[in-house]
């Protein structure tokens, strides 16, 4: 049986029934109103319950079809209790069946749920005594109870085989971990009949090989001559494609060009990259060559296994080989990634050539055993002999002195040993393959030589990749890069948008190397292909938090929609703006209201829409609404005002970062806008973090709105012996000779008044860039002074003439005088 997914298109489909026989239930719920026909009523109740009856039925079906398919699944599990991967593929389909057993089980659910709601809205039924209902209610109400006695029976159902199944994948796990663990640790007697008898078999395996190559290959050569030279040709096709077309695409990366030492990034890069790229081109190559061949039915199902391990071995062998040598290069020291003589590389790339081919020829060879049915003690000599040459290979990497100290030089053939930590770690790990082997846990041996062998070249790989995107993410370090050329030179890039694309450039180094190794590590460690796949799909569409459950894909398709809404929005708008309201020569406000109400209105849609496909249920926002609105109520108004008014500004953009504004009492620069308060900068560089409330609810001037351009006063006064028109014509004369200020509007002087003491006159003129006003203020100031002094203009200081009026003396009379007298 092939395997299938959770049913994506039924899972809907119980979804719409149940939306429909909602809506059926509405009218039949309004057809009970008075005055409506009774054949009516009895047409839609008729109709109702068949839609019911066939939505039952369908599910009875279901969850009978899943419990013999799980019966099929056990014998199944019986008959195949040792193979590993037709086990994997069983747990992903039993995994699959839980998944529709929770899916049928929300639909039911969610039927229930409005069965009950129906029923609190019709109420119990009357008592004895009470007045009767009509038989229209009575029915619909036996009907509802029912159904939903049916539908919890079916939900009681589903739930015990959802649990039936998750049992079933649990005990399928066991015994995949139970096989795993019996493979590493049996335990075989090392005696001499144990190789006298291997000896044996590998004779008779080595005929047995010759004659049925030799017969399968004299039956496709007489019979099947065409078919072979036709998949052969095929083959070479595709290989020479995948190898022209790989050099076209990435040749700049894999080759190894250009005089001099090339830098670290380049060796790391070229590496990386050669070995990717080559292995991955050989890989696509012999599994070409295999489909080909088992395509044109060249393949005989005992000689396909030994083919296609021969491809696997060939596979290994050559990625170990790219990768080692592109890290020790042997021949080119001056691409070598580690520093050690060119002895201690070549050494290195040959012992460890040799360990990968020696690995791979022990499962090659136990292929060829299990297709020609050898007997078992045969395959556990060769992984016994294949382990104990890698134990030794490791043992005398250890003795070696490969190692150049920083300071020396790279051209010396002496060298030192590792560092101690590292020659104990190749001595006790092979030791241990050996140690394994002796004591006859020769399965955990050839266990742990595979991981040595290709699990250690595959973590280098990582590790490779890692450092490549470490060294190009590094600021400054990737516009020195043949890519960061090219991207300043052909689209002008800057420094800060190459360390933009260097680090986005290193994260997809990290996020490659993992994808592209993590599989491979999961393989190599005893997990199969339909492991791998079903995490895949489960990780894309979907993860469980709880109950919640979450679809990546779900979620990049609502933001793919809700950008597609948004971009619709935004064309919708100009276009209204452009066509309707500008030709209907409408106001600018009345204008300017509607584009911004389109907006709004768009974008709500838009994220409606988006959030919807995300697969997030809306219907749990209202939960969220009533906790708002009981926090706003208890003195979150403040809060939801600036938070409301900060969203404002962000959209409609009354001032922006870098924008000269006034309000009230502060005046400064606007540094930054967030939907809670908004940074301003005084002059005296000191900020002023205002509320987004105060800055809608209050007047805000703002210098530069449209632009940046300002008009400047300066304010002169003169004597009144002063010719006015000398004095506006050297005004103007010096505004003229400063190149910053504008011609159009031209600069004039304004005759402002007669003061107390002085002609007051006012020199105004327009900047493009209000940035440099106090500067060109100042510097008109001093040279206005100056010319006045040279033209003998006087800048009178204020004057007040003082009358003191002093009374006449009181006149004495004389008969006072006389009197005093």
């Amino acid at each position: 049986m092939g395997r299938f997914h959770p049913d994506q298109n039924s899972r809907s489909r119980w979804h719409q029934r149940a939306v429909i026989l909602a809506l059926l239930l509405a009218v039949l719920h309004s057809s009970l109103l008075p005055g409506a026909p009774a054949f009516a009523q009895a047409l839609q109740q008729v109709e109702a319950q068949e839609t019911v009856d066939s939505i039952n039925a369908e599910m009875r079906d279901k969850v009978d079809a899943i419990r013999t398919q799980l019966e099929a699944f056990r014998n199944r599990i019986d008959s195949a209790p040792r193979d590993d991967a037709r086990l994997a593929e069983l747990r992903v389909e039993v995994d699959n069946i839980v998944s529709q057993m929770r899916a049928a089980s929300d639909a039911m659910r969610a039927r229930v749920e409005q069965i009950q709601a129906r029923l609190q809205q019709i109420g119990e039924a009357p008592k004895e005594g009470q007045t009767e209902e009509a038989p229209a209610v009575v029915q619909e109400r036996q009907k509802l109870i029912a159904e939903q006695s049916q539908l919890n029976l079916i939900s009681d159902d589903a739930a015990a085989l959802a649990n039936n199944a998750t049992q079933l994948a649990t005990y399928i796990t066991n015994l995949r971990r139970s096989l795993f663990t019996q493979t590493l640790f049996r335990h075989t007697e090392l005696t001499g009949s144990l190789f006298t008898d291997a000896g044996n078999a590998f004779v008779t395996e080595v005929k047995n090989f010759g004659s049925t190559f030799g017969s399968w290959f004299t039956f496709v050569w007489k019979f099947k001559k065409w078919q072979l030279l036709g998949a052969i040709a095929l083959s070479i096709a595709a290989g020479l494609l995948f190898l022209s077309g790989g050099y076209r695409l990435f040749g700049r990366f894999i080759r190894r060009n250009g005089s001099g030492d090339p830098t670290y990034i380049k060796r790391l890069s070229v590496t990386f990259w050669s070995t990717v790229i080559q292995t991955a081109s050989i890989a696509a190559f012999l599994l070409a060559s295999y489909l080909f061949l088992d395509g044109f039915n060249v393949l005989r199902s005992d000689v396909a296994s030994i083919v296609a391990t021969f491809f696997g071995f060939i596979w290994l062998v050559s990625f170990v080989w790219k990768l080692s040598n592109g890290i020790l290069s042997p021949n080119e020291p001056h691409w070598r990634l580690v520093r050690i003589t060119d002895r201690g590389a070549r050494f290195l790339m040959v012992a460890v050539l040799m360990m990968a081919i020696v690995n791979g020829l022990d499962y090659f060879l136990a292929a060829i055993s299990e297709a020609l049915g050898s007997p078992l003690v045969l395959t556990i000599v060769k992984s016994l002999i294949a382990s104990l040459v890698v134990g030794a290979i490791l043992i005398a990497i250890s003795f070696i002195k490969p190692r150049i100290r920083e300071g020396e030089s790279d051209v010396t053939d002496v060298g030192h040993p590792w560092p101690r930590f590292f020659a104990i770690l190749l001595r006790v790990v092979g030791g241990l393959l050996i140690l394994s082997v002796l004591t006859g846990y020769v399965g955990l041996a050839r266990f742990a030589s595979t991981q040595v062998v290709l699990t250690g070249a595959v973590f280098v790989l990582i590790y490779l990749g890692f450092l490549s995107g470490k060294a190009v993410s590094k600021q400054g370090a990737f516009r020195n890069t043949g890519a960061g050329r090219r991207l300043a030179e052909r689209y002008r890039f800057g420094e800060v948008a190459l360390d933009q694309a260097g680090l986005a450039a290193g994260l997809s180094f990290y996020a490659f190397a993992l994808i592209l190794g993590v599989p491979l590590i999961l393989l190599t460690w005893g997990f199969q292909f339909a492991d791998i796949e079903a995490w895949i799909y489960r990780f894309f569409t979907e993860i469980r938090i709880g109950n919640v459950s979450i679809s990546l894909v779900g979620i990049f398709g609502g933001i793919v929609l809700f950008g597609i809404g948004f971009v619709i929005t935004r064309w919708v708008q100009k276009w209204v703006d452009g066509n309707v309201l500008a030709r209907s020569q409408v106001d600018v406000g009345v204008r300017n209201s509607v584009k911004t109400g389109i907006g709004y209105l768009g974008i709500c849609l838009a994220i409606i829409i988006g959030v919807s496909a995300a697969g997030i249920n809306l219907s749990s926002f209202a939960l969220v609404a009533s906790a708002l609105s009981v926090g706003i109520g208890f003195g979150l108004q403040n809060i939801v005002s600036n938070f409301v008014s900060g969203l404002i500004l962000l959209v409609e953009r009354p001032f922006k970062v870098g924008d000269y504004v006034v309000t009230g009492t502060t005046e400064g620069t606007v540094k930054r806008i967030s939907v809670r308060a908004t940074e301003i900068e005084t002059s005296r560089m000191q900020s002023i973090i205002m509320p987004n409330s105060e800055l809608i609810n209050s007047p805000v001037g703002n210098w530069t709105h449209r632009n940046r351009m300002q008009r400047s006063e300066i304010p002169v006064s003169v004597s009144y012996d002063s010719d006015p028109q000398k004095v506006m014509d050297v005004l103007l004369e010096l505004v003229a000779e400063i190149p910053e200020v504008m011609r159009n509007p031209e600069p004039h002087v304004e005759f402002l008044r007669f003061g107390a003491s002085s002609l007051d006159f006012e020199l105004r003129f327009h900047l493009a860039d209000m940035g440099v006003g106090m500067r060109i203020r100042n510097d008109l100031r001093i040279a206005i002074l100056k010319r006045f002094r040279q033209e003998g203009i006087e800048m009178p200081f204020p004057q007040q003439e003082i009358v003191i009026h002093r009374p006449k003396p009181a006149l004495v009379e004389d008969d006072d005088v006389r009197g005093g007298a």
